[in-house]
């Protein structure tokens, strides 16, 4: 009995890892929401808590079991991933200053739709109309966009509003001149395109893995390069020198959390469930990320959570797990026919070793 409750409470750990990452991915969106409310930069946020980051994975990296030898080539990819990491970052963080968490993590799921269109694009998957699979997966794809659009374009009536905790309390410090609905649709389409580049990173990403199988050096100098990245755009952009001034307030507990539960944490945690249960099972969790969002948003921030938002984040949701129906339909064909083929080798050979025996 013991070694079976051991395996079941085993096998439930992926579960219960899977769901704290998303409260994880929206604690810090919903804390960096409300530390850019109250005033601090964008930029300076990205910079500091990659800078830590890379601090907080330095000994990883130096005392890893298997070094793995730099080259040229490789550093260069690792400065692509960081250059096309740092764009999604300062996108996803001004869209989420711009809008808010619960349609951070509705565009979340656009990255395996983004994934599948890029696949398409440059001919690394074929799209086969004859095949449910292939259909679900366009299905899907049209689905998510549209329900994109209703996030970015309808914002809608508040349905749900804690009054507790008002939004006075974080008084925006943006320009006054940009109305709140211009101000959703930049965040929109800022989230949008932060998840497009998100989709080219996997890309890159996987790409690198194959070359360089250690994942702590990846992160190491995706951290490191992103680090340095932001802070010559910032340099460039933040021309005000208080920006840089830190605060023992909400904005220090967002940059560390930023840099512990985003980047450690939940790389880890990513890397140890792929390993044990593989990419659909992760991608599986991220509209759970959508509800989630909208409880801390409510709760924490004060914000209402709008009709728009609600119907939009349902619409992707539903364009999602049809895009997940088709590749593990797909994945299933797949397996049946290496099955299959194996069978069928196996039956073969016995026949071609009574043959050869007879003709000895």
């Amino acid at each position: 009995m013991d070694m079976v409750g051991g395996c079941m409470w085993w096998g439930g750990l992926p579960f219960a890892a899977m769901v704290m990452v998303e409260f994880a991915d929206v604690g810090i969106s919903t804390i960096s929401k409300a530390a850019m409310s109250r005033g601090m930069s964008t930029y300076v946020f990205v910079v500091y808590s990659n800078a830590l980051a890379t601090l907080l994975l330095l000994p990883c990296f130096i005392y890893q079991k298997k070094p793995v030898s730099l080259t040229l080539s490789l550093l260069s990819g690792f400065f692509l991933l960081g250059l096309i990491g740092s764009s999604s970052l300062i996108l996803a963080y001004n869209g989420i200053n711009y809008s808010s968490p619960t349609v951070a993590s509705a565009m979340g799921n656009l990255i395996p739709i983004y994934t599948f269109v890029l696949a398409i694009i440059f001919r690394m998957e074929k799209l086969d109309l004859r095949r449910s699979s292939s259909q679900a997966k366009l299905l899907g794809t049209i689905v998510s966009v549209s329900g994109a659009f209703v996030v970015i374009l309808y914002k809608g009536s508040a349905i749900l509003k804690f009054k507790a905790l008002s939004p006075s309390n974080f008084p925006p410090h943006q320009n006054l001149i940009i109305t709140q609905h211009t101000k959703w649709i930049f965040g929109g389409l800022f989230l949008a395109l932060s998840c497009l580049l998100a989709a080219i990173w996997n890309i890159v990403q996987a790409s690198i893995v194959n070359n360089c199988p250690s994942k702590v050096t990846i992160v190491f100098f995706y951290t490191f390069f992103v680090t340095i990245q932001c802070t010559i755009f910032s340099l460039i952009v933040e021309r005000n020198p208080n920006s840089w001034t830190l605060r023992p307030n909400i904005e220090m507990i967002a940059i560390v959390c930023s840099a512990v539960f985003g980047s450690v944490f939940r790389i880890g945690v990513h890397t140890w469930c792929l390993h044990q249960k593989g990419p659909i099972f992760v991608a599986m969790f991220r509209p759970l990320g959508v509800a989630i969002a909208a409880v801390m948003v409510v709760i924490f921030l004060g914000e209402a959570l709008h009709l728009g938002s609600v119907i939009g984040s349902v619409i992707v949701a539903i364009g999602f797990y049809a895009m997940m129906w088709g590749q593990i339909k797909e994945k299933s064909i797949v397996m049946k026919n290496e099955v299959h083929s194996l069978a069928s080798s196996t039956q073969q050979t016995p026949l071609l070793q009574c043959r050869t025996s007879e003709n000895i």
